[in-house]
């Protein structure tokens, strides 16, 4: 059997389930993340240990990139008593508005332990270009000053 040493984590959990913190199934809650650029693309990666990737959606309404997903508790049976319960559980979301420099149309997602990642291109309008100067080159004549 599973002993807790601390006094004040059952009094901890309660007050966030009372008052709406993390773990509790009346609000979404936050999901962790790190994001970066690498070369022509952004790279976001969420952390959702313990979610199946079918209890992940992801949706993208006007430049506004959402994902959703549900850690549900396990399923052991009538005969299971749980003993000591800290991993939040419900549903947690992220909403991530994206600028126009971004290609909304070509974002690729993969889920491999626990850590949802997404891949979203720069937009070949945003991408840095040379710009030809038109005009003479060597034909123009000094003025002296």
């Amino acid at each position: 059997m599973l002993m807790r040493t601390d006094p004040f984590r059952e009094l901890d959990r309660f007050a966030q389930q009372v008052f709406g913190g993390p773990g509790t199934w009346s609000k979404p809650a936050a999901m962790p993340m790190d994001a970066y650029r690498a070369g022509d693309e952004f790279v976001v990666c969420f952390d959702l240990p313990g979610v199946t990737k079918d209890a992940i959606e992801l949706d993208i309404e006007r430049n506004v990139l959402t994902v959703k997903a549900e850690r549900r508790p396990l399923t052991g049976g009538g005969d299971v008593q749980m003993q000591v319960s800290e991993r939040p559980l419900g549903v947690f979301s992220r909403q991530l508005f994206l600028g126009d420099t971004l290609d909304a149309d070509r974002i690729a997602a993969d889920y491999e332990a626990g850590v949802l990642t997404l891949r979203i291109p720069v937009a070949e309008k945003a991408k840095p270009r040379r710009i030809e100067i038109a005009g003479e080159d060597s034909d123009r004549k000094r003025i002296p000053a």
